[in-house]
């Protein structure tokens, strides 16, 4: 498994789809962030608001690197349509956790803030938090599910106005809303940690989801 990660991370890195979302994340974050007065929470919130965005890009990219039959290959290789596809989000998480470090120092650059161990902490929850989710849309909005990318990417769209604007239902909005609301790192970190697990809940059902669609169609 970390031998395909490490394969695709090299992949990603000599094909350069990595510059598309990596370059609209820090846009993202130089934008929302730069000169910014206000609380922690509402900054971070910002900038896991600019995760998501990218985590699906990002993933998509990652699945998109190879063409059906260089899959096949690398499936018959490793003996398994799963462990392709852990793989695949694997890679994804890898490059996630780099932004997630840079999101979390970019905004601290951009503006005065004194971050405690809470606020980077609750900054961290928040973006890997929609990085999650971010990564169980790509994966059911790539080519392993539609051949035609345009569908694909209609479907990215509407998930992610839904998980943005469902009010009391995504946790992703659940999440933002408090955060933009909030004033103090501390008491939003087990509300953030516990809308972080129903993310990760969700990247799991994306991921079965994407599986049993590949299978049926393999």
């Amino acid at each position: 498994m970390i031998a395909l990660v490490r394969y695709m991370c090299t992949v990603l890195l000599l094909s350069q789809r990595y510059l598309a979302p990596l370059l609209l994340f820090l846009g993202l974050v130089a934008v929302l962030t730069s000169s910014d007065a206000g609380p922690l929470t509402a900054t971070y919130a910002s900038v896991a608001g600019a995760m998501l965005l990218c985590s699906v890009w990002l993933t998509m990219a990652v699945i998109g690197l190879e063409d059906q039959p260089h899959r096949s290959i690398v499936v018959v290789s490793t003996g398994s349509h799963l462990r392709v596809l852990l793989a695949t989000v694997g890679t994804a998480a890898v490059w996630c956790l780099l932004l997630t470090a840079a999101g979390l120092v970019l905004p601290l650059m951009f503006a005065t803030h004194t971050p405690g161990p809470a606020d980077l902490a609750l900054g961290t929850e928040a973006q890997l938090t929609c990085a999650f989710t971010g990564i169980a849309i790509g994966l059911v909005c790539s080519r392993l599910v539609f051949r035609r990318q345009g569908y694909a990417l209609v479907l990215a769209l509407g998930l992610l106005l839904a998980v943005l604007l469902g009010k009391g239902v995504s946790p992703v909005n659940i999440m933002l809303t408090h955060l933009q609301n909030a004033s103090d790192s501390t008491d939003a970190l087990v509300p953030t940690g516990g809308l972080l697990a129903a993310a990760a809940g969700f990247l799991v059902v994306g991921a079965a989801v994407t599986q049993a669609i590949t299978l049926r169609k393999a």
